[in-house]
């Protein structure tokens, strides 16, 4: 690890409903360097999904800052935030959002044609991520066709398509069976050994411990931290 990729200071967030103020977040406060994998724990109603959304730019925080390298977060419009996300990060999502009518391949490719790129690269990425996740003969099919353990494999692919300095994970594991989640698991381990930044959010214990730093929120805040061995299996 060498330089903070993440820097939250003093990060809170609520939620109002109905005249009811109810505090996902509080006083967040944490670095995330370049090459960790970080499990992010807790149970349900903790501030998990908060957080990340709040990393991944989906969401804002009520008050404090979040530098994301060496970009002030805090204050961007929505086009920036958007720019941002499509240059710098990466989603793997709980349920896969694949496009159904389109193939494996054409959703890889989404964010690049998004981002404008010329159809030579284009192809040349989307099959090297697709190779990368061992996904290269199923380049033709349909997400309907692919077991969720695939489907999962190609949603990491289209999230590594623009190279992006972190991939965010939710719950990558939440639709899977044991035998598809410990495959995904394993994919992420090696991603990350190949130079990733990955943050996770799960609740699955077996899965959090193979991350190199696991913390751990309760109310909104984080109550427990720990470094980890990268090679527990």
């Amino acid at each position: 690890m060498t330089s903070a990729l993440i820097t939250l200071h003093n990060i809170s967030k609520s939620f109002r409903h109905a005249n009811i103020a109810t505090l996902a977040l509080q006083d967040i406060s944490l670095s995330i360097y370049a090459g960790e994998f970080v499990a992010i724990t807790g149970p349900s109603g903790c501030g998990k999904s908060t957080l990340l959304n709040i990393l991944g730019l989906m969401d804002t925080a009520d008050q404090g800052d979040y530098m994301l390298a060496d970009i002030n977060t805090s204050k961007l419009s929505t086009n920036q935030r958007t720019a941002i996300r499509n240059q710098h990060l990466g989603f793997v999502f709980q349920s896969f959002n694949l496009i159904d009518a389109m193939t494996v391949f054409d959703n890889v490719a989404l964010p690049l044609r998004h981002r404008g790129v010329k159809r030579a690269e284009l192809t040349r990425r989307v099959n090297a991520c697709l190779s990368e996740v061992d996904m290269s003969h199923r380049a033709s099919f349909y997400p309907n066709q692919l077991s969720g353990g695939q489907q999962q494999r190609i949603a990491i692919a289209r999230a590594l398509a623009c190279s992006p300095q972190l991939l965010l994970v939710d719950e990558p594991t939440g639709n899977l069976d044991s035998k598809n989640g410990d495959a995904v698991m394993q994919l992420l381990q090696q991603l990350n050994q190949q130079g990733t930044t990955i943050v996770m959010v799960t609740h699955d214990f077996r899965y959090s411990r193979l991350a190199t730093r696991q913390i751990q929120l309760l109310d909104g805040n984080i109550v427990a931290e720990q470094q980890q061995n990268k090679d527990v299996a």
